[in-house]
């Protein structure tokens, strides 16, 4: 028996049977058949335990969730201490935690943001950051990056894949423009005609599996929005937060955003919290009409607690330093592997602790996930580039556990690449 409190289970395949019944079907059959049998128990620091006893490293972090570990005792503390004063509050009326937060947000961002406006998820703060700049600029089209993630909600999903947009009617080309990833003649002809509202683009693409912008792209593309009056919107959610060694990805390409959206590590993987930070000019609407955008949870004043103490913890110049150490130990250790296995494993894409392994096979990573999954190691493949694992390491890993999960990922490419062979 598997007790939790409030409910309770009897066994994993009791779990697996009634969440094909109850919540998503196809998506718990998808991860069976791909030999993932994973349902979470136990979590603690960078430790998952499956409802087996199977322990395994957590280096997927849930896009970044978890940059600082589950169950984080310093944030758990922090909301516990916090429920003596605070809930989710009401989102009609000035609060002191979301002020709190708003301002501890714009003092660590980039000179040109001055607002903050808050959801509950991603793709909420994504809607928040596109309605913004259309509000600013009276546009109405949008230009994303093919391949491009920003989440699922109304017109966040417009911008992305359309495996996702077209499954629920949101495609629209009149609107929602994409071009290839590094390409700046496709940007400025996309740009051209000077009806864009607004330019988004992740930093680094996570769901693409994390190419790196050529030197100068991102830079000549801020260029281009300030030419042709659109803002430049930069999605931070996967990017932000030190995970590039700085707290915004953005930064280290000396570019100030129109607009910034962060989330998923924002919550410290304890309550859910999001935010769109605006300039001064995409802020407009909060002058004009308050009321114009609502969101019951977004901001929820627990949320605030959280991701105040989480961007305390990660602004700490501790954890900075960690995170360069982090970054140089895998740098080298996955040089050396990729020389062992120079057939197979083929690239690696890595700025601080976002990196992209890229293997010699159209779904290569899916061969290494699995392995990876039977050598105690949770990491996941790139969902729009399969041939790219995502790999993503928390800011506060030990050396030692550093260096087993090379140890462990060494073994888990090299029974890959003989399983792919044999197909």
């Amino acid at each position: 028996m598997f007790d939790y409190g409030t409910f309770s289970f009897e066994s994993k395949a009791q779990v697996l049977e009634q969440a094909k019944k109850y919540w998503n079907p196809d998506k718990t059959q998808f991860w069976t058949d791909a030999g993932v049998d994973l349902v979470i128990d136990r979590r603690e620091e960078y430790f998952l335990w499956d409802m087996d006893g199977r322990r395994l490293i957590d280096m997927h972090l849930n896009g970044g969730t978890y940059n600082l570990g589950h169950r984080n005792a310093e944030i758990m503390a922090a909301v516990v201490e916090g429920l003596q004063h605070f809930d989710i509050g009401n989102h009609h009326f000035p609060s002191v935690a979301r002020t709190a937060l708003a301002q501890r947000l714009v003092e660590s961002a980039p000179a040109s943001i001055t607002k903050v406006a808050f959801g509950s998820g991603g793709g909420e703060a994504i809607d928040i950051a596109l309605k913004s700049a259309r509000h600013a600029t009276q546009r109405r089209k949008i230009v994303s990056i093919i391949k491009a993630y920003h989440g699922h909600t109304g017109l966040a999903v417009a911008t992305g894949d359309d495996r996702f947009s077209k499954l629920f009617l949101s495609d629209r080309p009149d609107e929602f423009v994409q071009v290839p990833f590094g390409d700046v003649d496709a940007m400025e002809q996309a740009l051209s005609a000077g009806d864009v509202a607004a330019v988004i683009m992740e930093t680094i693409p996570a769901t693409y599996g994390f190419p790196l912008p050529p030197a100068g792209y991102l830079e000549a593309v801020k260029e281009l929005t300030e030419r042709h009056d659109t803002l430049y919107i930069a999605d931070e959610v996967q990017t932000g937060l030190m995970r590039t060694g700085e707290m915004w990805g953005i930064t280290k390409h000396g570019i100030e955003p129109d607009i910034m959206v962060a989330g998923k590590g924002l919550s410290g993987g304890i309550y859910p919290i999001t935010a769109a930070m605006l300039g001064d000019r995409a802020a407009q609407w909060l002058d004009q009409d308050g009321f114009a955008h609502i969101s019951t949870f977004g901001g929820a004043e627990l949320g605030c607690v959280a991701a105040i103490k989480t961007l305390e913890i990660t602004s700490r110049p501790e954890v900075r330093s960690s995170v360069h150490e982090i970054t140089d130990v895998f740098a080298a250790g996955l040089a050396r592997i990729k020389a062992d296995h120079a057939d197979w494993f083929v690239g690696i894409r890595q700025n601080g602790v976002v990196i992209g392994l890229e293997f010699n096979h159209p779904d290569g990573a899916k061969y290494v996930m699995r392995e990876l999954y039977e050598n105690g190691v949770w990491a996941i493949f790139s969902t729009l580039d399969p041939s790219v694992l995502q790999f993503k390491p928390g800011l506060l890993l030990s050396r030692e556990l550093c260096d087993d999960v090379l140890e462990r990922l060494n073994v888990a490419v090299g029974k890959a690449a003989l399983a792919a062979k044999a197909g």
